[in-house]
């Protein structure tokens, strides 16, 4: 089976290239969609998941029958064995796959969007292709990526493949959403249609790369220029660590694309955020959590669900509190690759679920005694966010000092 990953399509010409060297030999449009065809089952081995109009599919086959106007078809099965016939370029594919790669293609020639908006991202109301019987070898240990939690049980998927299942195991309230968790099988059975699996958890850990997720997108929102901000009046002497960020000039300023997943765009305070902080207020702690899971269940990507996963165990249990932050902060990471120089303002509110993470990290790292971690933290809030709206400046000094954390609002 093939299993390479097609981001490289994403570069430019390489669609172009790609439909030369398929249709080279091709005379007429008849002949290219018959080469169009093979390209696909030469490349892909079929089934495949897919979705159409969001429903979950097995791509059984891809067909021409000669009808040009029709062009290529493909042969879909749905759970419960039904099987219908849809245009080929109606269909989603998983996202970085062969055959993701090889449909773009097929639409770029049709003149189509080669990688439409639905294709970038899991949405709420889209179902998900739920583990096979044969998915797992239950003779060795098998990788899930959590997705949501509850106390002996979590909603999973398979690390290499994207279909869910809900595990059961004894110590299931350690793991947290975005990790990926090793488990010796034990049982595996359906309920309901849907797949469980039993079994011992030997580890797990962050590692949001092996995650294949797709980037939050960054909005380029012109120039921030240090000489423009205020940095105190002319007589008051430039705090040590704004000095480099006014030294270091003006730096290219961006938005960082927010996911919340069942937000109401006619009604920004009525989100799922929002009721989960409602919940949160009125002492349901355990509704406020699950509807924050129900938001990662839906997308790994929204980064104020992990935010405030970790504000709910913050008080408690900063050794838990810190896997939620750290899932968020790694996961918008992902956006700004190693050499990023830009600045993320807090004033540009999507930028603050990110913020939120990156502050519950460092807050967390210092409470553990982590000081030099928590240090670098801080350091790289104030270059991204020098308006320092979360107040790190007033902290750092005592985090380098290595002064102990406390809790200023309850001493």
């Amino acid at each position: 089976m093939s299993t390479g990953k097609s981001k490289k399509s994403r570069i430019p010409g390489l669609l172009d290239n790609l439909i030369a060297k398929i249709t080279v030999d091709a005379s007429d449009e008849d002949e290219q969609l018959w080469a169009f065809r093979q390209a696909f089952v030469d490349n892909v081995d079929l089934p495949v998941d897919g979705f159409v109009i969001g429903e979950p599919v097995s791509v059984t086959a891809v067909e021409y029958d000669g009808n040009t106007r029709r062009g290529l078809t493909a042969r879909c099965r749905r759970e419960g064995n039904s099987e219908y016939v849809v245009a080929f370029c109606d269909i989603v594919l998983p996202l970085n796959s062969e055959g993701e790669l090889y449909l773009a293609v097929y639409r770029r020639w049709l003149s189509l969007d080669p990688f439409p908006a639905e294709t970038q991202k899991t949405t709420k109301g889209r179902r998900q292709h739920k583990a096979a019987d044969n998915d797992i070898d239950l003779s060795k240990p098998v990788e899930l990526v959590t997705l949501s939690v509850k106390e002996s049980t979590a909603r999973c998927r398979l690390l290499e493949i994207d279909r869910v299942l809900t595990l059961r195991a004894s110590r299931a309230w350690e793991l947290v959403p975005g990790c990926i968790v090793t488990v010796t099988p034990r049982k595996q059975w359906r309920f309901s249609g849907h797949p469980y699996l039993s079994g011992e958890i030997q580890s797990y850990r962050i590692d949001v790369k092996a995650l294949d997720l797709v980037p939050l997108g960054l909005v380029d929102m012109g120039i921030w220029d240090p000489e423009e901000e205020y940095w105190g009046e002319d007589d008051e002497t430039i705090e040590e660590w704004a000095r480099p960020i006014i030294a270091y000039g003006p730096r290219p300023m961006f938005e960082m694309e927010q996911v919340l997943p069942g937000a109401d765009p006619h009604d920004p305070f009525n989100d799922p955020i929002t009721r989960s902080n409602d919940f949160k207020e009125a002492g349901a702690r355990t509704d406020a959590a699950e509807m924050l899971m129900e938001l990662c269940q839906a997308d790994l990507r929204c980064l104020d669900a992990h935010s405030h996963l970790g504000n709910l165990d913050f008080d408690y249990s900063p050794q838990f509190a810190i896997r939620n932050y750290e899932v968020g902060l790694r996961i918008g990471e992902l956006s700004l690759g190693d050499d990023f120089q830009g600045v993320l303002p807090w004033g540009h509110i999507d930028n603050r679920p990110f913020l939120r993470c990156m502050h519950g990290y460092g807050l967390c790292l210092w409470r553990l005694g982590r000081f030099e971690e928590a240090e670098r933290v801080f350091h790289r809030m104030l270059w991204l966010n020098p308006s320092d709206n979360l107040g790190v400046r007033l902290i750092i000094d005592e985090v380098k000092e290595k002064i102990a954390w406390t809790d200023g609002e309850n001493q």
